[in-house]
């Protein structure tokens, strides 16, 4: 039976993988190019990761973290009118899937051995490198390098807050949930405020 942390991460892994299929329908791809960008959204940042640390990929560990993508995808392809309906609930989803895995990304680079600098760089890039490898894939430009409504913002907050914690002795669920709920309480505000991160000023300006 999987544990909580496995239940969360699948959580966090359908909705990413939600967005991934959502971008399909809108690039009018068809049901293979949608599963194609849910799988990589859903799973793109980790794989990415456990590369880095040398290690083999969780996704490749458990049969849920291929076919909760694929769930997701068929759900869009029949009943997209209606996800996109309530796509304000995905978007707060999707930020707790944030924060989630910044924290979780920072916190499996320091058990490696990764300096806290290093292990940040991990915990942003599982919580955006789908989403970076899902835009380039679709033709978009990535949301990372305009970061509309800070989307990058708070995974940094979130995962340079956990290495922070975990280089003062401070591990586990506790730490974790602290540097998750952080990023994802400033995503949150982001989105509603409308925050963005300054734009360099153009010529004349």
């Amino acid at each position: 039976m999987p544990n909580v942390s496995e239940i969360l991460d699948l959580a966090g892994i359908f909705v990413f993988a939600l967005t991934g299929a959502l971008m399909g329908v809108r690039k009018r791809l068809d049901v293979v190019g949608m599963a194609m960008l849910a799988e990589i959204t859903a799973l793109g940042g980790g794989v990415v990761r456990d590369l880095i640390l040398n290690v083999r990929p969780a996704a490749f560990q458990s049969v849920g973290y291929v076919l909760v993508p694929l769930v997701a995808t068929v759900i869009v392809f029949y009943w997209h009118p209606h996800v996109t309906k309530v796509m304000p609930v995905i978007l707060v989803l999707d930020a707790a899937g944030l924060g989630l895995f910044c924290a979780v990304g920072t916190a499996k680079a320091m058990e490696y051995g990764l300096s806290p600098l290093h292990a940040t760089v991990l915990g942003i890039t599982t919580a955006v490198g789908g989403g970076m490898l899902r835009d380039v894939l679709a033709g978009e430009i990535p949301t990372l390098l305009y970061d509309r409504q800070l989307y990058a913002v708070p995974a940094l907050v979130g995962s340079a807050t956990m290495a922070a914690l975990s280089s003062y002795g401070l591990h586990g669920w506790p730490a974790t949930l602290a540097a998750a709920v952080l990023a994802f309480g400033l995503r949150i505000v982001a989105m509603r405020r409308k925050w963005q991160a300054p734009v360099a000023r153009g010529d004349g300006e």
